[in-house]
Order: structure tokens, then sequence, then C-alpha cells
């Protein structure tokens, strides 16, 4: 079976919600998929009326700051196009797809995301210089988890 038809059938288990999926045939062959049930979407919420619970009392001390806000990295970001496990090199042993400095176009592969045993290329889909490597390798991601910022 090739890594193609493997993505349909992840894709479809994602759509139908479908946790567990096992193919066997008569020649031995077997594939087993499962997805952790946590990154099925919340149960609807119920919009009954409920009172918000009273304001905790405050103190008559020092009045709170807010928190400051994290610098915003400027240009544009590359984020995971699916749930699974970040990769900055093809193997433990192999120097990074990318470092900080690298130009790249849109076709340069940049990183691997590991899902369900298969490694998915990550291409930057735009040319620009890498400027910020967002995660350590081996880090869990999600859909739309920022991992790179690119300048033009």
């Amino acid at each position: 079976m090739d890594n193609e038809k493997v993505k349909q059938l992840m894709q479809a288990m994602e759509e139908r919600k479908i946790t567990k999926l096992v193919l066997k045939d008569k020649n031995g062959f077997e594939l087993e998929l499962e997805r952790d049930s946590g990154f099925l979407p919340p149960p609807p919420v119920s919009h009954h009326h409920v009172a918000p619970p009273p304001p905790p009392a405050q103190m008559a001390s020092a009045p709170q700051e807010a928190a400051p806000e994290a610098p915003q990295e400027e240009g544009e970001d590359i984020s995971s196009p699916m749930v699974g496990t970040f990769y900055i090199k093809p193997s433990p042993e192999s120097p990074p797809f990318v470092k900080v400095g690298d130009q790249v176009d849109e076709d340069t592969v940049v990183c691997i995301i590991e899902a369900m045993k298969v490694m998915n290329e990550v291409k930057a889909g735009k040319k620009g210089m890498i400027k910020k490597i967002l995660l350590d390798d081996a880090s869990p991601v999600e859909f739309g988890t920022k991992l790179f910022i690119i300048e033009s």
C-alpha cells in the first residue's frame, strides 16, 4: 500500500471520527491505523445559561499589572499541515534540512512530520530566508502549529 492511500485512509478516519482501523487481506498483508481519541473535537457546548461565579475578593493593596506581551516575530510562518511529530533532520545522524540563515524556495523540504509511522515532507511553500526555527526536534505538533519564521 503506498503512502497516498494511507494518507487517504487517515483523512477518512479523521472525517468520520474513527479511532482505529484494521485492514487484512488473504495474502497476509495487515495494516492497523489508530489515532488518539484526544484529537477528536470536544462535544458540542450546551447553550444553557449558567450564572458566572462571583468575582474573587480583590485585595486593596497593589493594582495588578497587565502581563507583557511576547514580541512578535517579523516575517511569515511555515505551519504544520497535520498532527504528528516534527523532525528537523531526516535521521538522527543527518544534518538538519535547514538552519537559521538558509535561503529556501517553494520546493525546499524544511522538515518532516511523522504521522502514524508515515514520514511526510514539509516544503517551505514560499521563497525567503529561514529566520527562526520555532520547535525542538521530535516535538509533537498539531495542525497549524507554527514551525518556522521565514523572511522574504
